[in-house]
C-alpha cells in the first residue's frame, strides 16, 4: 500500500486526488494548517493521518514537523495547496507578494527538504501542481505567475539533483479548474463566474493518478491540462 503526502486536500484538486487515493485504500497523510482543519480532513478522509503546519509561515515548517511523528517512508509527496491574489505591479505591496510566494513556491520546497529521505527511501515521487501561469504571465498575475514561475524552477532543479537516488518529478500545469480559488479568480477580475466552462477537479485528479501509477520504466516530466469545453 502506498503512503501519500497531499498539502491542499481540502478542497479543489486535492480534494479530488485524496478521495481517488482513499477510495482505492492507500495510506494517506493529510497536511493541515491547524488542528481545527486537521479534525476536518480526519472526518473527511476516515484512516487518513493528518500533519499540521502552516504553508503561509515556512520558516516555522521544520519545528512544526519535529512535534510530530512522521511517516519512515513516503512514495509520493504532493504539492497541491496554492493561494492566489491578482493586481497590477504598480499596486502590489510586500505583503501580497509574501503571501503568494510563501505558500506557492517557498513552503513546497522546505517541505521537499524536510521530507526528501522519506522520499529517497522508497524512490518516490514528487508532484507539483502548478498552473498555467507558470509557463506564462498575463496582465494583473504578476506575483501568482511569479510564484509558479519559481515551482517550475524548483522542480527542474530537484529532478537534476535527485535523478541517481530514482527520485521521480512531475509538474502539472492545469488550466483554470473549477474550485473555490477560481471563484476568486472570477471575483478579482469582475467575472460572472460558470463552473461548467473549466475543467473539472476530477480530471486533474486522473492526470495526477496516471503519472503516479506510470511503471518504473517511464517518468511523466511535465504535463499540461486545459478546458476541453
Amino acid at each position: 500500500m502506498a503512503t501519500h503526502l497531499i498539502t491542499g486536500a481540502g478542497s479543489g484538486i486535492g480534494a479530488a486526488v485524496a478521495r481517488r487515493l482513499h477510495e482505492r485504500g492507500d495510506d494517506l497523510i493529510l497536511f493541515a494548517r491547524d488542528a481545527g482543519r486537521a479534525k476536518e480532513l480526519g472526518s473527511a478522509f476516515p484512516g487518513a493521518r493528518t500533519l499540521v503546519g502552516d504553508l503561509a509561515n515556512p520558516d516555522r515548517l521544520s519545528w512544526a514537523l519535529a512535534q510530530q511523528t512522521l511517516p519512515d517512508r513516503l512514495d509520493s509527496l504532493l504539492h497541491i495547496a496554492g493561494v492566489v491574489d491578482l493586481g497590477p505591479i504598480g499596486d502590489l505591496t510586500p505583503k501580497t507578494w509574501h503571501e503568494q510566494l510563501n505558500v506557492n513556491l517557498v513552503a513546497p520546497a522546505e517541505l521537499t527538504r524536510l521530507l526528501l529521505p522519506q522520499l529517497r527511501i522508497s524512490h518516490g515521487q514528487v508532484i507539483f501542481v502548478n498552473s498555467g501561469a507558470g509557463l506564462s504571465a498575463h496582465a494583473e498575475w504578476g506575483a501568482y505567475a511569479a510564484s509558479k514561475h519559481g515551482l517550475k524552477a524548483l522542480a527542474d532543479a530537484l529532478r537534476e539533483e535527485e535523478r541517481d537516488s530514482g527520485l521521480r518529478v512531475t509538474s502539472v500545469y492545469p488550466g483554470r479548474t473549477a474550485s473555490p480559488m477560481q471563484v476568486k479568480v472570477h471575483q478579482q477580475e469582475g467575472k460572472e463566474y460558470d463552473a461548467g466552462r473549466w475543467i473539472d477537479p476530477g480530471s486533474v485528479a486522473a492526470t495526477i493518478l496516471a503519472a503516479l501509477d506510470l511503471p518504473r520504466d517511464a517518468r511523466i516530466d511535465d504535463v499540461t491540462v486545459r478546458p476541453g469545453r
